[in-house]
């Protein structure tokens, strides 16, 4: 890897002095990306250039060399001086990985560990956010093992930069198009405008279902996949926060530094996690469909059924872990819920406001298509106890944790 000369000159609001790895791999969208290099330079990034073998198919090394001002690697090694290209080295030069356009066949690899290319290799040597942005054919986009390796690749902490619908390549018109140079860089900016916004805020965030043993095998449980909590988490770290993730029992991962994840099943056990770390929180958001009722008594033996005759289970209300919140919480620390109604939306997350003692309640119907359980969007409203209230259209839940911080800041400004 060529030498450089560190100065301090980066300005960690803007992408001035950012040293950027730019991963090419072989799609046609990679006939872009001199455009997005000409676009991080202006800005005043210092720009390393891979590509995978294929990529040089579609843009000469020559070409990325000339605008970024340094050699475009392609080989780990170099026959021509016999010098090697360190992916460690560049793994830990790099505040940003950005891979655009990322083609099925990397997205595949990335998601895997697969490592077969230089690219491939600095990627999970990166220790910096990692930013892909996917581009292919219709069909290739929709199928479901890409959808499956974008959903991993979120789950490891990589931030996805979502393709557009548009006409493709193929001829065809639909998802897959990569987003536009100018558009990713404002992306990577708007990232560092928010980096530093909650530095030094702990949050707390709750996620999940929680499970009700009736018996070993059996459980009173409900739908939630914890998408919401999850994303609120990455949210709130790609701001600066440190998190502590309470999660019910879910099948997504999440990995980030910044984020501790206590996994618990049902709701006592997050009742005695929750209580634990509140008071160390600047902000909690209760994000967690918490049961509201348990059995009474919990067979240690699974209930055979007994013919045709039928089987009563007493229920008592579980501890309401919001209300003890609400009584706990100190002048400098806000709380936020959620409440999920199926009628009398707005009255009863007013209630729900007050009568917990909340700054602000996320709303969200189940008569809305595309905001109920297990769906990657969400459509909320946010009321504050100021009695302001703020209603947003349907979004993908990671931009819906977006615009719920982007409240939770102004308020934290009061």
């Amino acid at each position: 890897m060529t030498k450089r000369v560190e100065t301090n000159t980066c300005d960690p609001m803007s992408l001035k002095g950012k040293k950027i790895l730019l991963g090419i791999t072989g799609s046609i969208a990679a006939y872009k990306i001199p455009f997005l290099l000409r676009l991080l330079k202006k800005e005043g990034a210092d720009v390393q250039v891979l590509l995978t073998p294929s990529a040089c198919d579609f843009v000469t090394p020559l070409t990325l060399s000339t605008l970024s001002q340094h050699p475009a690697l392609v080989d780990s090694f170099n026959p021509e001086d016999g010098s090697w290209n360190s992916h460690v080295e560049m793994g830990n030069w790099a505040d940003i990985m950005l891979i655009a356009p990322v083609s099925a066949n990397t997205l595949a690899k990335m998601a895997n560990g697969m490592v077969d290319n230089l690219l491939l290799t600095t990627y999970l040597a990166a220790k910096c956010p990692v930013y892909f942005a996917p581009a292919m054919d219709l069909d290739m986009y929709h199928h479901p093992s890409t959808q499956q390796n974008i959903q991993k690749l979120i789950s490891y902490g990589n931030i996805l930069i979502a393709p557009n619908e548009g006409e493709l390549a193929s001829g065809l018109c639909g998802a897959g198009r990569m987003e536009e140079p100018e558009n990713i860089v404002k992306v990577l900016e708007g990232a560092q405008k928010k980096k530093a916004s909650l530095k030094n805020k702990h949050v707390l965030i709750t996620a999940g279902p929680t499970f009700e043993a009736i018996d070993p095998v059996r459980f009173i449980g409900n739908h939630s996949s914890g998408k919401m909590g999850l994303e609120l988490a990455r949210e709130a770290v790609s701001r600066g926060a440190t998190v502590t993730l309470v999660c019910g029992p879910v099948s997504q991962e999440i990995q980030h530094p910044s984020i501790k994840r206590i996994n618990v099943v049902s709701a006592e056990e997050m009742f005695q996690q929750v209580t634990k770390q509140f008071p160390v929180a600047d902000i909690t958001l209760m994000a967690a469909a918490v049961a509201d009722y348990t059995p009474v008594i919990t067979s240690d033996q699974k209930i055979k059924k007994q013919g045709n005759r039928g089987l009563q289970i007493e229920l008592t209300p579980t501890k309401d872990i919001l209300s003890e919140l609400g009584k706990r919480k100190k002048a400098a620390q806000l709380l936020g819920g959620f409440a999920l109604e199926t009628q009398d939306e707005e009255k009863n997350a007013l209630a729900k406001l007050k009568n917990k003692n909340l700054d602000f309640i996320v709303l969200n119907s189940l008569q809305e298509a595309g905001a109920g359980f297990g769906v990657d969007t969400n459509k909320i409203t946010l009321y504050r106890r100021d009695g302001k209230k703020r209603n947003f259209g349907l979004k993908l839940k990671r931009q819906v944790a977006a615009d719920i911080f982007d409240e939770v800041e102004q308020m934290l400004k009061h």
